[in-house]
C-alpha cells in the first residue's frame, strides 16, 4: 500500500524527527537519496562521470536538498551548475558545499549548452499557486533541449495537498520524494506531471500517524481482497448481482454491464430491463426478467443506470433499486434519475460512480471545477450523498464518509476513455459487492482490475469496452500470481 500525507502532517513529522537527530542530518539523508536517484538516471544514458547536470535551486530546504545532492554528484565527476531563482534566500551552507565540491553557479541560462539532467528544486511541498513568471520562464528555457527532468519532492508549481495545477508548473520525467508520498503525486492533474515516482526513506515513518490522507492499493493488497470460492461454494454463495441497465436505444450498455459482472466473478447475474434479447444473445447464462427489478428475484447487490435513458420506466427502475435492502451501485443515467433524499435515507451501502461531468451536475458546479479539484469533489460527494463515491477519470478516486483515507487507483490508462468502459466497471464492481466486499473495497478493487485489464489488453493499441471486460479474468490471474 502506498500512503500519502498532507503537507501539515509531513511538516509535523519532520519537526519531531529533527528534534531527535543532529542538526542537518535529515537534509543529508534526503540529499543522499536524491543523489543516488540522479546517478541512476544519468547511467541510463551514459555515466555519472563527465555528465552535465543543471540544478534549478529555490529557497529553503528543498533548495538545500538539491544543492547538497549536486555536491555529491560533483564529487563523482559530474559537471554540476546551479541557477538560483532567489539568490538572497539560498541555503548558504549547501551552496558553499556545492562550490567546494567543484560546482558552479550561473547567473543566467544564456549559453548553457547541452545538459544531461535537469534537477528541479525550485519550490518544495509548501509552494502554492504555480510558478512565478520568472521561474516559469527559466524552466521553459532550460528544458527546451529535452534533457530529462527530475523533480525534488514534487514538481515545482503543483499543489502538494490536492493535486491541483493552478498555474505554470514543471513537467518532470521522474520525481524523488522524501519520507512519504504526497497526495499531489498520486492525483491528476499534478500526478501526470510527476513522471516515475521514487520514495526515499529518511526515517519519517515512525513519526507519521497511522491514518494517511490518501492510499493506493498495490498487487498484494488487491490479491488479499479478491473473493475466492471454496469447496462449499455454489452460484448463490458466490454472489448474485442484479443489473438494471440498457434500453431500446442503448441495448449495448446492458450487455457490457452484464459482461463486467460475469467476468468479475459473480455466481449468477439477474438482468431486469428491456435489453433481455441482446443480453441472452451474448450471455445465455444470464437470468433475465422484463422488470421491474424488484420482481427479478433475489440478489446480493444491484447495479443500476448504464444506458437506461429517460422516461418513466427508467426512473421507476432507479427508484425500485434504491428501495432494495442490498448494496446498490448507481452509474450513468441512474445518477441523473436518482432522488438525493432516497440515496441519503438508504441503510444498505450505496456506491456512486460518476465521471467528472456527472459529478459536477451532482454538486451543482462546472465540470472544470471538478477536474481541477478532484480530491475535494469526491470527498464532498461522499459526505453530501452519504455514499461511497468512485470518481472516474485519469486517476480514479474512491471516498466514503468520515475520516477514512481516500483511495486512488494506480492502474488507470487513457485507453479506458472508450464508449462502454464505465458500464463494464459498474458490472465488475457490482459483482464484488455481491460477493460480500465492503463498498470501499469493491470500488477500489473493481477500478484496479478494470485498469489492469485495459493495460493488459491494449499494449499500446486501441481497445473496446468488450476487450476490457474479456481481459478481466486475466487481470485477476495476474494479481493472484
Amino acid at each position: 500500500m502506498r500512503h500519502a500525507y498532507s503537507v501539515e502532517t509531513v511538516r509535523n513529522a519532520e519537526k519531531a524527527l529533527m528534534a531527535r537527530l543532529p542538526e542537518g542530518a535529515l537534509m543529508q539523508r534526503a540529499a543522499a537519496g536524491l543523489a543516488v536517484a540522479c546517478g541512476d538516471l544519468l547511467r541510463r544514458n551514459g555515466r555519472v562521470y563527465g555528465s552535465r547536470v543543471l540544478l534549478l535551486v529555490g529557497s529553503g530546504d528543498n533548495g538545500g536538498d538539491t544543492l547538497y545532492a549536486g555536491a555529491r554528484l560533483a564529487r563523482r565527476g559530474a559537471g554540476v551548475r546551479a541557477l538560483l531563482t532567489t539568490p538572497d534566500k539560498v541555503h548558504r551552507p549547501a551552496l558553499d558545499t556545492l562550490l567546494a565540491a567543484g560546482g558552479q553557479v550561473l547567473d543566467t541560462p544564456d549559453g548553457l549548452g547541452p545538459v544531461d539532467l535537469v534537477v528541479d528544486g525550485i519550490t518544495g511541498i509548501g509552494g502554492r499557486g504555480g510558478l512565478r513568471p520568472a521561474a516559469a520562464e527559466l524552466v521553459r528555457a532550460v528544458t527546451a533541449g529535452h534533457a530529462p527532468v527530475l523533480a525534488v519532492d514534487l514538481p515545482s508549481g503543483v499543489e502538494a495537498d490536492t493535486g491541483q495545477v493552478l498555474g505554470a508548473a514543471v513537467r518532470a520525467d521522474a520525481t524523488v520524494t522524501f519520507g512519504t508520498y504526497k497526495p499531489g503525486l498520486l492525483i491528476d492533474p499534478a500526478a501526470e506531471r510527476a513522471g516515475a515516482l521514487r520514495l526515499v526513506d529518511i526515517g519519517l515513518a515512525a513519526e507519521l500517524p497511522p491514518r494517511p490522507d490518501l492510499e493506493a492499493l498495490q498487487y498484494a493488497d488487491v490479491a488479499a481482497l479478491l473473493p475466492e470460492p471454496d469447496a462449499e461454494s455454489d452460484k448463490y454463495r458466490r454472489g448474485v448481482v442484479g443489473v438494471a441497465a440498457g434500453s431500446e436505444r442503448y441495448p449495448g450498455a446492458a450487455v457490457l454491464a452484464v459482461a463486467g459482472a460475469l467476468r468479475g466473478g459473480a455466481g449468477a447475474v439477474r438482468y431486469a430491463g428491456p435489453g433481455a434479447d441482446a443480453v441472452i444473445a451474448r450471455f445465455p447464462e444470464t437470468l433475465v426478467h422484463p422488470g421491474p427489478p424488484s420482481k427479478a428475484g433475489r440478489v446480493q447487490a444491484w447495479v443500476v443506470g448504464p444506458g437506461l435513458g429517460d422516461g418513466t420506466q427508467a426512473a421507476g427502475a432507479v427508484s425500485d433499486v434504491l428501495a432494495a435492502d442490498v448494496p446498490v451501485l448507481v452509474d450513468a443515467d441512474g445518477l441523473r434519475l436518482m432522488d438525493m433524499a432516497a440515496v441519503r435515507a438508504r441503510t444498505s451501502a450505496t456506491v456512486l460512480t460518476p465521471h467528472a461531468g456527472e459529478a459536477a451536475a451532482l454538486l451543482g458546479v462546472e465540470r472544470e471545477e471538478v477536474e481541477a479539484g478532484r480530491l475535494a469533489a469526491v470527498r464532498e460527494l461522499a459526505e453530501r450523498y452519504r455514499a461511497t463515491v468512485l470518481l472516474k477519470g485519469s486517476t480514479t478516486l474512491v471516498a466514503e464518509r468520515g475520516d477514512t483515507p481516500v483511495r486512488v487507483n494506480p492502474t488507470g490508462t487513457p485507453w479506458l476513455a472508450t464508449a462502454g468502459s464505465g458500464d463494464v466497471l459498474s458490472g465488475l464492481t457490482g459483482s464484488l459487492l455481491a460477493a460480500g466486499l465492503a463498498p470501499r473495497d469493491a470500488a477500489s478493487v473493481g477500478a484496479y482490475l478494470h485498469g489492469l485489464a485495459a493495460r493488459r489488453t491494449s499494449d499500446g493499441a486501441p481497445v473496446t469496452a468488450q476487450d476490457v471486460a474479456d481481459s478481466v479474468p486475466a487481470a485477476w490471474r495476474d494479481v493472484r500470481a
